[in-house]
């Protein structure tokens, strides 16, 4: 019966605006809200994972477990490896019935535990909405959009795009990651609807992250760029798109097919993925102190062919393995995934033109590499720069921030984000981002 109050609007401008608000949260309700373990485990040996800590009154707690016991099933799915665990703590869903088989000293066990959803992002002077779009390949996927409360008129945006991990794009109190703190200080400072939305498995998204290739994740941003261009709250002469890491590649492809306003890049790459493996190995190499002699045989006689099987002939690591023994020492990665992807999300990435994407950009065009990103090429980034030049596009910037490595944070070197030392984080990391949006959404460029 609330709904009825939609009657009583007489404007266009506000009946589309309550549809929209009352459709994104009745859709809402399609996808359970995720939980957290509200617990710290390390790995066990043979299997399984070890409860280290454990939250006063939580769960788990609640339960009867206990710091020392060993989490070894979830729902009937033996913990055999990192991925599966990282699947499982993926998918654990608040308020419902979860069976935990336990291992305690030489007693096995099993109990039922329900857990907390995990809080909703709040801000003061914003609005949070969570929504869902539904994937064609069969996902329904959560996005989450902030705007300023006091909106009056259209308003301009950002979509934004991750990078290649399977992690949420959900800002979460108890989260470290200083990539998590920039989207925060974004979205509370940039005056701008801004929408996010969390890839297959990931957040409240149905699916699996671990087992979603390219083509279907990319679907699922196109998916939430159209929900936000339809939005009637936009300005959709004034929406353009930021990405970070593999986000900051796809950005470009977004920008062209969609008629965007600019496009932001953060921590991004040129050439095709078989080159980025085969420059990020060397300077791997570099970090770890050997000498140049040791890494070019090794690039020749190991990464090349290893890379090659795996990008260009279309295989698994495990199926070059198979053919080339020899190899097995040099790879790092599992026999099916790379960085937790599938080996399908890589033999669609190969395919994909991102040099090609670049050259076609007419709107203006931002882009920031950290000095200390070990992850990316700086030549990878002036690449960008020349081509769009080329190409006729003047309204380029390149800015080579001092001290940042890839993931948002400062170090004094490469090899100190690389062997994981403790960065420092500044909020002009994440204000360069806001003046950047600022300065596109002013005007329309189209």
């Amino acid at each position: 019966m609330k709904f009825l109050s939609i009657r009583l609007f007489k404007s266009f401008f506000g009946i589309c605006t309550l549809i929209y608000f009352v459709s994104s949260q009745a859709m809402s309700s399609d996808l359970p809200r995720r939980a957290s373990w509200e617990a710290k485990f390390v790995a066990a040996n043979p299997l399984g994972r070890l409860l280290e800590n454990i939250d006063s009154d939580s769960p788990l707690e609640n339960a009867g477990l206990k710091v020392g016991d060993v989490l070894l099933q979830v729902n009937n799915t033996l913990i055999k490896d990192g991925a599966t665990w990282d699947d499982l703590t993926d998918n654990l869903v608040a308020n419902t019935p979860t069976k935990l088989t336990v291992r305690r000293g030489l007693m096995t066990f099993d109990v039922t535990a329900r857990f907390n959803p995990v809080p909703l992002e709040r801000y003061a002077g914003l609005d949070v909405e969570y929504g869902v779009v539904e994937n064609d390949f069969g996902f329904k996927q959560r996005t989450i959009v902030t705007l300023p409360k006091s909106t009056k008129g259209k308003i301009p945006a950002i979509f934004m795009v991750q990078g290649l991990s399977c992690s949420s794009a959900e800002v979460r109190a108890t989260s470290k990651s200083n990539y998590i703190k920039m989207l925060k200080q974004i979205v509370e400072s940039v005056d701008m609807l801004v929408m996010r939305i969390e890839k297959p498995g990931m957040g409240d998204s149905q699916g699996n992250c671990s087992k979603t290739d390219f083509n279907t994740e990319l679907h699922g941003y196109e998916k939430g760029l159209q929900t936000l261009l339809n939005d009637p709250r936009i300005d959709r002469n004034r929406v353009l798109v930021y990405g970070n890491s593999m986000g900051s590649a796809i950005a470009p492809y977004l920008a062209i097919k969609y008629q965007l306003n600019g496009v932001i890049s953060d921590g991004t790459f040129y050439r095709s993925w078989f080159e980025h493996m085969l420059e990020i190995e060397r300077r791997i190499k570099q970090m770890q102190g050997q000498t140049e002699a040791q890494i070019s045989q090794q690039i020749n006689q190991a990464y090349i062919p290893l890379y090659y099987g795996m990008l260009i002939e279309k295989k698994s690591y495990a199926q070059v393995i198979q053919e080339n023994p020899l190899l097995a020492q040099y790879n790092y990665h599992g026999p099916e995934h790379m960085y937790g992807r599938p080996m399908a999300y890589y033999h669609q990435l190969q395919d994909f033109d991102f040099a090609g994407q670049w050259q076609q950009v007419k709107v203006p065009v931002r882009v920031r590499w950290g000095e200390n990103d070990w992850i990316m090429s700086e030549a990878d980034n002036h690449m960008i720069v020349d081509t769009l030049k080329r190409a006729g596009n003047q309204n380029v910037d390149l800015v080579i921030y001092p001290k940042l490595d890839h993931w948002s944070t400062l170090h004094e070197a490469p090899a100190d984000s690389f062997n994981g030392k403790p960065g420092v984080w500044e909020d002009e990391i994440a204000q360069l981002i806001v003046r950047w949006a600022k300065e596109l959404n002013s005007r329309n460029w189209n």
